[in-house]
């Protein structure tokens, strides 16, 4: 029986007062750790050989919600990387933060509007997930929300239907089983996965929170447990294949919203809180920071996108 593992973190890594952090992403071939502020619509980029004070910062024309690298992409991939934006998939210029669209599932006005991506991920096979949502600033996330799979050829597939706040997806280590986490429902799912077609189905529950608090984005380690920010409840829990709590990272702000791997350290963002209380005395200060702590395993490797040639 696994034993729980307790961190504590008390100071931020990178103090920048954000709004909706999100996206923490580590671009290995360039020692860069990226991650955006979905509602304040900025990219950051941090050289992690330099450290906090090599923070760079663009506007963006939309919201992005994540980001993944590419291949096959030519030239291009030199000076973009590929993102669930505001109206679906785009390549975004890493110099400017120019977007530039390869596939939208929509083009009625209202829709636009109204729906936003958020989180994703890219499968073993290049093929790009992400889903989309409400946008809160138009309307009140409603069931609406829609999993989509982008393939190599930039077909559009849309994969799970009647989402309110599709976040954290990834997969276990034997590629069979793919998770994703709707926020509202406290809960995490697992779905039986085909590596070579990218089909998924048996739906079920893999972890409920059971509280009030929401799961938001996630990271899975090599030993194929989920690191899942607890929206809410200042904290990141560690959950075994099982589905079972075995490791807890407490955090001196409310909001917690997504971890991603450098090494053995999980970087892991916060959204802005405008309350103090006596579970989080400091909240208003700590919030919309981003933040680190040694946790003594790595994260499964990230794949790219790819583009077919």
């Amino acid at each position: 029986m696994s034993s729980m593992q307790k961190w504590t973190v008390s100071e931020p890594y990178l103090p920048i007062s954000g709004t909706l952090l999100e996206g923490p992403f580590h671009d290995k071939s360039r020692n860069e750790f990226r991650f955006v502020d979905i509602w304040e619509q900025k990219l950051y980029a941090l050289d992690l050989t330099k450290g906090p004070e090599s923070l760079r910062v663009l506007d963006t024309p939309e919201s992005i919600g994540m980001t993944a690298n590419t291949v096959n992409a030519g030239d291009s991939q030199k000076e973009h990387f590929v993102a669930a934006a505001k109206h679906g998939f785009a390549f975004v210029n890493r110099n400017t933060g120019e977007l530039s669209y390869i596939a939208r599932p929509w083009d009625e006005p209202d829709k636009l509007k109204r729906m936003r991506f958020n989180d994703g991920a890219v499968d073993s096979k290049g093929r790009l997930w992400a889903g989309a949502m409400n946008d809160p600033k138009v309307k009140s996330p409603s069931s609406e929300g829609v999993l989509f799979r982008l393939d190599l050829d930039l077909k559009l597939n849309r994969m799970v239907e009647q989402l309110t706040i599709p976040n954290g997806i990834g997969w276990n280590i034997a590629n069979d089983t793919m998770y994703l986490t709707d926020s509202p429902t406290g809960k995490i799912f697992a779905f039986d996965y085909d590596e070579n077609t990218g089909d998924i189905s048996n739906r079920r529950v893999h972890f409920d929170l059971g509280e009030p608090q929401e799961p938001d984005g996630f990271a899975i380690d090599t030993e194929g447990c989920i690191w899942s920010a607890i929206y809410g409840a200042g904290k990141v829990i560690r959950i075994d294949t099982n589905g079972k709590v075995i490791g807890e990272i407490s955090l001196p702000t409310r909001n917690i919203t997504c971890p991603a791997f450098v090494g053995t350290e999980l970087f892991i963002t916060t959204a802005k809180d405008d309350t103090n209380d006596d579970q989080f005395p400091e909240s208003i200060r700590y919030g919309g920071h981003l933040y680190k702590v040694d946790v003594g395993i790595r994260g499964q490797p990230k794949h790219e996108f790819q583009l077919n040639e």
